[in-house]
Order: C-alpha cells, then sequence, then structure tokens
C-alpha cells in the first residue's frame, strides 16, 4: 500500500506540474463557466463572412453556454455535447436569428511545442459558401501575425466529414488537434459560430480540451481533474493506514 500511496502522491505532482505550465485558464471548461475566455458576438446581414477575432464582435453578446455531459438531441443523439471531462464550451445555438457568437483565449510567452483542442459542429443545411450558417476556429501566432491553423466550414460545403442528423442538420464528430508552435511566442485560440444572414438557418460548434496535448475522448477526467482525483485516492490511503495502526494499538 505504501508504494501505491507513493506513486499517487507522485502522478498528483507532476499533473498539477503540467497543468500550471500549460499557462492556459479553464481549457476544459472544467470550472463550469467561461473563466479565461472572451467571449463577443453580434448579427450577420450579409456582406463579407464573419470572422472570429473581428474586433466588432469583443465586447458583443454571444448566445453561448456551458455544457455537461449528454448528446446532442439534433444530431440524432450520436454526438457527445463534452469531449473530456464533465463540461465543453457551445459557441452559438439552434436559434435562427442571425445570431454570430465568438470565444478567444490569449496565452503569452508559450513554453510548450504544441497547442491542442477539439472541437465539433452542428449545422443547419442552407445557401451557398458565401451565405450559409458556419463554424471557424482560427489559431494565430500573435508574435509573428500569422495564421497557423484554421477550419473554416459552412453548410454549403458539407462533405464526407458530416453525418445526417436531425431533419436538415448535419454534424461532425469530434476532431483532436494538435498543432506544432515556437515556444515563447503569444497565441491566440478564437472559435466563431453563425446563422446565415437570412434568419433562417442556424449553426453552432463546440470546443473542449485547449491545452498543451489533446486529452483523450470520452469520460476520462482532464488533467487537473486526475490531480484531485489522485489526491484523494493518497488521502483516502492516509486514513486508511491510520486506521490500521489505531487497530493494532
Amino acid at each position: 500500500m505504501r508504494k501505491y500511496l507513493v506513486a499517487g502522491a507522485s502522478l498528483a505532482a507532476l499533473a498539477m506540474a503540467g497543468s500550471a505550465h500549460a499557462q492556459f485558464v479553464n481549457g476544459g471548461f472544467e470550472s463550469g463557466d467561461f473563466t479565461g475566455w472572451e467571449q463577443g458576438g453580434g448579427n450577420w446581414h450579409g456582406g463579407a463572412y464573419p470572422v472570429p477575432n473581428d474586433p466588432a464582435y469583443y465586447p458583443g453578446a454571444p448566445v453561448n453556454a456551458i455544457t455537461s455531459a449528454g448528446f446532442d438531441p439534433l444530431t440524432n443523439n450520436n454526438l457527445s455535447t463534452v469531449y473530456n471531462g464533465l463540461h465543453s464550451a457551445r459557441v452559438n445555438n439552434s436559434v435562427n436569428d442571425y445570431s454570430v457568437s465568438v470565444i478567444r483565449q490569449t496565452v503569452t510567452n508559450y513554453q510548450d511545442p504544441t497547442i491542442a483542442f477539439a472541437y465539433a459542429a452542428v449545422l443547419q443545411s442552407s445557401h451557398g459558401p458565401t451565405d450559409s450558417d458556419a463554424f471557424i476556429i482560427q489559431l494565430t501566432d500573435l508574435t509573428t501575425n500569422s495564421t497557423l491553423f484554421t477550419v473554416n466550414i459552412n453548410s454549403a460545403t458539407v462533405n464526407s466529414a458530416f453525418h445526417q442528423g436531425a431533419g436538415n442538420w448535419f454534424y461532425t464528430d469530434w476532431t483532436p488537434e494538435s498543432i506544432n508552435v515556437t515556444q515563447g511566442h503569444d497565441y491566440e485560440l478564437a472559435l466563431l459560430a453563425n446563422d446565415c444572414p437570412y434568419g433562417g438557418h442556424a449553426g453552432y460548434a463546440y470546443l473542449d480540451g485547449f491545452g498543451a496535448v489533446v486529452p483523450p475522448p470520452g469520460g476520462a477526467p482532464e488533467p487537473a481533474t486526475w490531480a484531485m482525483l489522485i489526491a484523494g485516492f493518497g488521502l483516502a490511503g492516509t486514513a486508511m493506514r491510520r486506521r490500521r495502526a489505531a487497530l493494532a494499538a
């Protein structure tokens, strides 16, 4: 038992150190809110396609939400609303009311070699490539002012990555990404989801696991949660050892 307790304490220390080193705040949304994230929003009635880092949306009126573990009904309950842990962020919603919602986080002097996250989208079939509901993810190196990664998919470009959901809704599976980055630079991850500009079709996306390493899918705890579980195990083991000692006395 002593060997396991020492190992548990060591794992807890490593997990906590890794979480602190990652420099992200609430990357998995496990605090149950948007702590560490900047939100914004607005409306789109046509013209140039919305972009996630447009300063016109910050501050704004987002229609975002923190989700709990479950399944999205518009995907015929096939898509989990959480990639890992207990929560994720849902950007925009299923109401077709011209809305644009955005979320972003900036990290400075980043010290890990990769930036990772997972996303999924639920889009209602609508119009063409320039006037449909969509989701866009963008990772920007602020030090060099360059875009390192971008995903821009709307309901007019539905392809093999999408599955048929309820009615005219389509959805993607959770997609994990890991992007190599330059240590010591500043970075911004931003996600946008928008309705079509005519108020007839909606779209939204999920984001989870923003950090240095893509977490495993499913209900496995994220690093901070894992650290707390291991610490709890260590405390329980200590209590058991004390109880045995008391009985022996």
